[in-house]
């Protein structure tokens, strides 16, 4: 998908963007917007759905009046099924940052599982995990010489899937044709590398993302990555609702506060077979300024413009890529930018902004959890479950309906009217092998032996941090000094006992003090990348 450049269109055109602070993260608006006076450059007016409650204040309605005004009920469009079909899409497999230089990477689009990594010559390929010998999966592999290699009886293999390399064959002897591996279409495209799921239908170029924002001259961005435990559907829907921010994220940034907590307004202005747009805002500001577009199969925007002091527009993008990982999993690539920066921005580590988003995920798990469990127990549309209102989620309802048209082509879905529920029985992938694993497995992911390292979604190592290159880097560097700062305390502990002086044993022990300082600020910086938050409300 190639974006029309929205600034050459007028203000109410569909395809037109603008940046929004996104709805689910609240954590990052002071990064972007700190130091600039919100002036929208084109203002949306109040639409009807603003007046939904002023409506019912202003006179009372009969009961079945006041549900039609203030609840989002089925849409009065065609709900016929278009064309769609969820392998003819491009999906967001990995940052390019992060894809690993030396091992292979396992990944999952709903119930396929894919093998990523780099060859010889740098370039990004992408297999089915699957070794066609004995169903070894390649991720558990490594790369020889750019070539992928199965761990299982050291089969290779390179380009476009052929087997280079079988080591239990005679001299003499052919690899059989059959020895091949299925290969998946990839493309590196504004730092994210998207994968064609098809292998019947030739990779469609122009559906490929391109983000007008992200391309501009000094735009900037700040992208995570993030595994967690609910459907990807789920995901997507608490990620354009930014009703919840005030409540859920209550203080979690310099924004987000409960007593904010308001009616909101919503203007839909464009409904297609590959998703929806459209204005929101606050009701008591009386206008719209934010811009959100959902996109097939998986990809979230909210843009918008801000004015500064000088006139100059400056332009803000949050940009989430949902992928599916199959029931109960999804894969969430972060992305907020803009074109101009906070000087707050320059004074956070990048980890701790990634550890905040980290939080933020973690203080919506719980209910998001226990929301996609009853959907699949209930089996049951979301009509018959959710109670939509006009002034707060309306975009949970488009999502839903759109659901309704293109659910047909996915493996599973749960619509406003329909469902179809999976066919295929969730994949429970158990944990590595080891004693540090199996007691990291069967510990509380908030305490105990190993945590960090528990292969469990709700473990913070597990979701961010091992997909995170940088992250990583820091928490080792932590870990290095924190080792290097204990052992020099120690030492001078113990010369301090040694010598005589009275001068030489305070200047010791006041350096080991200093030391245990060090070492006690990097276990902080360790627990803040993977500890999960916890409410001080519940009871540990």
């Amino acid at each position: 998908m190639a974006l029309v450049n929205p600034f050459l269109s007028p203000p109410r055109t569909p395809l037109s963007l603008r940046v929004s602070a996104p709805p689910n993260q609240a954590l990052l608006r002071w990064t972007l917007c700190s130091q600039y006076s919100f002036k929208p450059s084109s203002l949306r007016s109040k639409h009807a759905m603003c007046g939904a409650t002023a409506d019912i204040k202003a006179a009372p309605l009969a009961d079945g009046e006041a549900d039609h005004a203030v609840l989002v009920g089925p849409a009065s469009e065609d709900e016929r099924k278009g064309d769609y079909d969820w392998t003819q899409e491009w999906y967001p497999l990995y940052l390019t940052l992060n894809v690993p230089e030396d091992a292979p990477l396992g990944l999952r689009v709903f119930d396929k599982q894919l093998v990523l990594f780099k060859d010889g010559n740098g370039q990004f390929r992408c297999y089915e995990d699957r070794c066609p010998h004995r169903l070894a999966k390649l991720s558990e592999g490594q790369l020889i010489d750019g070539r992928l290699e199965c761990l299982y009886h050291g089969w290779q293999f390179e380009g476009e899937g052929k087997c280079v390399k079988i080591p239990q064959l005679p001299a003499d002897a052919k690899i059989p044709q059959a020895a091949c591996v299925k290969t998946y279409e990839v493309r590196d495209s504004q730092g994210v590398i998207w994968v064609w799921m098809s292998l019947k239908t030739p990779p469609n170029v122009s559906k490929l993302p391109w983000f007008e924002n992200f391309a501009r001259p000094e735009f900037q961005d700040i992208s995570t990555i993030h595994e967690l435990p609910y459907d990807h559907s789920i995901l997507l829907e608490n990620l354009m609702d930014p009703a919840h921010i005030p409540i859920s994220h209550d203080r979690t940034d310099w924004t987000a506060k409960r007593e904010d907590a308001q009616p909101l307004c919503f203007e839909v202005t464009e409904r297609t077979h590959r998703g929806f747009a459209g204005w929101w805002g606050r009701e008591k500001d009386g206008s719209m300024p934010n811009f959100l577009r959902f996109e097939a199969p998986c990809v979230l925007q909210n843009n918008r413009e801000i004015v500064d002091k000088n006139g100059e527009i400056n332009y803000f993008s949050g940009l989430f890529l949902c992928r599916p990982t199959g029931q109960g999993k999804s894969m969430l690539i972060v992305r907020f930018g803009g074109t101009k920066r906070s000087p707050l921005a320059k004074v956070f580590p990048k980890w701790y902004l990634h550890q905040n988003a980290s939080k933020v995920f973690e203080q919506d798990m719980g209910f998001l959890s226990s929301q996609n469990e009853i959907l699949l127990k209930e089996k049951v549309s979301t009509k018959e479950l959710y109670l939509n209102l006009k002034s707060s989620d309306t975009w949970v309802a488009e999502y839903r309906k759109w659901m309704d048209k293109a659910g047909h082509g996915m493996p599973y879905h749960f619509g406003h009217s329909t469902i179809s529920l999976p066919k295929e029985p969730a994949v429970v992938e158990h944990a590595p092998a080891g004693l540090v694993a199996g007691q990291s497995a069967s510990s509380p992911t908030k305490g105990g032996i190993g945590t960090m390292h528990a292969p469990n979604f709700a473990n913070r190592y597990f979701r961010h941090v091992i997909h995170c290159k940088g992250c990583r880097t820091v928490v080792k560097a932590f870990e290095a000094w924190k080792n290097a700062l204990s052992a020099v305390a120690v030492a001078l502990v113990a010369l301090a006992i040694l010598v005589s002086g009275r001068q030489w044993k305070a200047l010791l022990l006041a350096s080991a003090a200093l030391c245990s300082v060090g070492v006690y600020a990097c276990s902080i910086a360790i627990a803040m990348n993977t500890t999960n938050f916890i409410r001080t409300h519940r009871r540990l």
